[in-house]
């Protein structure tokens, strides 16, 4: 299979970032320090995240000690695949797909 660079070949566009810097209009003066209101919304933002990361780590998607469990299991061979429960979980995933796809 042959894969172009079609960013090189595209007419208009700067093939490397220094040509991209070099052949724009110089930008006129432009004020980089945030405003008030922007430092403000990043506070909330930043309290807002670290919320979410605290809701987060009590609500693991799974449960180490579970996982630890069959790990043992595993390594002393006492796991058991219970191969309906597994064929069953297959084919409700398969409806689900088919399902989403006809909306």
């Amino acid at each position: 299979m042959k894969i172009n660079d079609t960013l090189n070949k595209t007419a208009g566009l700067p093939v490397s970032p220094q040509q991209a810097r070099t052949d724009r209009a110089p930008d006129k003066a432009v004020n980089n320090t945030p405003s008030p209101s922007i430092n403000v919304q990043i506070s909330s933002l930043s309290t807002q995240l670290q919320a979410m990361q605290g809701t987060q780590a009590s609500n693991a998607v799974f449960e180490a000690k579970k996982v630890e469990e069959i790990k043992l299991a595993i390594s002393e061979g006492r796991f058991q695949v219970n191969s309906e429960k597994v064929a069953d979980g297959l084919l409700e995933t398969v409806k689900d797909l088919l399902n989403s796809r006809k909306r």
